[in-house]
């Protein structure tokens, strides 16, 4: 039989700690194989704070370090700063980047830090139990809101992380992708390899946000979360390259949000 796929190299042969239908795994696995397609794989450092990015530990054959809970920019700055010629990752989830880290994610973007950062957005907080996220859509259920995100209860409207960023000069690429199939996920890896390749050379900050499921929190099989990041996610969070060397690329418009009350939490 002709062997299509291996094991990376990178990952420790063990089962995956993630949940079932989780899409760190995935996102994992292409972002070793874009390490390894820019020729980084040892000479990198994946910074993994606070979150369900903590369990990358156990199975990734990486230098690893994790930063306080939304402190991922400054310490990778350090890093980078120390180490110039080291690939530095940023690996954060929603909460960590667009909630307690915010600031330190606009910072680092607007100084134009040869970093890179891939940016999981599931919608929700997903290690602590499922409550609503900076980037939980309108309507959607979670563990405190149980009746949907409704802005005119106080809630307020989901971040937009890319269409934040893209007016910051020190921002170089910028994208967001999806992985719930197998195009996108291709799709995921390129810009990856991207954003790897805006900073070996040193062009400035690169952010890829990566829609992803959560089917446990979400409360959906595994399938059915992959129909909920293509039907509703993609709908809040327009799929794209918003910057390509510094340069904007006009986004497509996104579709009304969710109504109150909606499928997906």
């Amino acid at each position: 039989m002709k062997t299509v796929f291996e094991r990376s190299p990178l990952v420790y042969d063990m089962p995956s700690p993630y949940c079932p239908g989780c899409g760190h795994g995935i996102i994992h696995r292409l972002m070793l194989e874009a390490l390894e397609e820019v020729g980084m794989a040892d000479n990198a450092v994946l910074m993994a704070p606070v979150g369900c990015s903590v369990l990358s530990y156990t199975y990734l054959d990486l230098d690893v370090c994790q930063p306080a809970h939304g402190r991922t920019p400054a310490a990778a700055t350090g890093v980078k700063r120390v180490l110039p010629d080291t690939l530095v990752i940023l690996y954060q989830g929603d909460g960590d980047l667009a909630a307690i880290g915010t600031a330190e994610i606009i910072h680092a973007a607007n100084r134009g830090e040869h970093l890179t950062g891939i940016f999981v957005n599931n919608a929700v907080y997903g290690m602590t139990g499922g409550q609503m996220a900076p980037t939980t859509m309108v309507g959607q259920k979670s563990t405190t809101c149980v009746d949907g995100r409704d802005p005119s209860s106080g809630m307020g409207w989901p971040l937009h992380v890319c269409e934040l960023l893209q007016t910051l000069p020190g921002v170089t690429y910028l994208a967001r992708t999806a992985v719930h199939d197998v195009s996108h996920v291709i799709q995921t890896k390129n810009a990856i390899k991207k954003g790897f390749q805006n900073q070996l050379d040193k062009k400035g900050f690169a952010l890829i946000e990566v829609l992803s499921m959560c089917p446990i929190n979400w409360k959906l099989s595994p399938t059915d979360a992959q129909a909920f990041v293509a039907d509703k996610m993609t709908a809040c969070f327009p799929l794209g390259e918003f910057k390509v060397d510094g340069q904007v690329v006009p986004a497509p418009e996104k579709s009304p949000p969710l109504k109150k009350g909606g499928q997906g939490g």
